[in-house]
């Protein structure tokens, strides 16, 4: 049978679809940035109606444009980029000793029965009980100073990136393990060579939560016992009734957490790439 064609009718050839007819667009690369903006922009235009039709007093919840105006006087006055850079060097220090600690301890946690066993109880206990009713016998300990505050950075970041790692290390592909035993790897070298890179997706994943937490510590411990950095620009700013320049504090916290939470998504994506997860 033979296909018959109208006379005068138009013949379309078909192609093969090419690389770039199947590269996806560009809000399907940046969808999720796209709609969390459309929603923070809803969210603030929504706040904004509500002041100027005087359901929301921004004598005390302030308001969109009095944030911005807020932070257009921290800059100005001095009291936006020190307070900043000093939040930012507390996580990071934070942070940088969280990884030190929590890797390691978790790769050895993981792959020991015996010390997963022993240490998992005060692990979850120590994850799942508030850091803040610490405060008290941290401020007994190590005083009010910077050193105190580290300690609850690191208190607030080291647990989820170790808890995570010690996951990664207990699911460890057997074959991997396999593959060194068969080569005659000491317990170090499997850890370095196979363990730490079979674990990634989960240190990572690990690692972007005590990113958002070592942030929430920082502030916590500006706020009640900081001299400097934007958690106590918060609280001094509140204290004295200045409410614009506070939530302008507020703001840029906020601005720093999703820059760094999408920085590390960003990471996870092109350092794991290879196994499958989809951030």
């Amino acid at each position: 049978m033979t296909d018959t064609v109208e006379r005068g009718a138009p013949v379309i050839e078909s192609r093969p679809l090419t690389e770039l007819d199947r590269r996806p667009t560009f809000f399907a690369r940046h969808k999720s940035l796209l709609l969390g903006l459309i929603g923070g922009l809803i969210v603030l235009s929504s706040w904004q109606t509500l002041v100027w039709v005087g359901v929301v007093d921004d004598k005390f919840a302030s308001s969109p444009l009095g944030a911005i105006e807020g932070i257009g006087y921290l800059a100005e006055s001095g009291m936006l980029w020190e307070p900043t850079f000093s939040t930012l060097t507390s996580v990071g220090l934070g942070i940088l000793i969280s990884i030190v600690i929590g890797v390691p301890l978790g790769l050895v946690i993981g792959r020991s029965s015996v010390l997963h066993g022993l240490a998992e109880p005060l692990i979850s206990i120590m994850y799942s009980v508030p850091f803040v009713v610490f405060l008290p016998i941290i401020i007994f300990w190590f005083g009010i100073d910077d050193t105190a505050r580290l300690v609850i950075v690191v208190w607030a970041a080291v647990f989820p990136l170790l808890i995570n790692v010690v996951a990664g290390a207990r699911n460890l592909d057997a074959n991997y393990l396999q593959v060194s035993r068969v080569f005659c790897s000491s317990r170090l070298k499997t850890l370095w060579s196979v363990s730490l890179p079979g674990t990634m997706p989960y240190i990572l994943a690990g690692f972007r939560q005590a990113v958002a937490r070592s942030l929430v510590g920082a502030i916590v411990a500006e706020l009640f016992m900081g001299t400097e950095g934007l958690g106590y620009v918060v609280q001094a700013e509140t204290s004295n009734f200045q409410m614009d320049h506070a939530m302008a504090a507020i703001g840029v916290i906020a601005v720093i957490a999703v820059l760094l939470t999408r920085g590390v998504a960003w990471l996870e994506s092109r350092l794991t790439f290879w196994s499958g997860s989809v951030d």
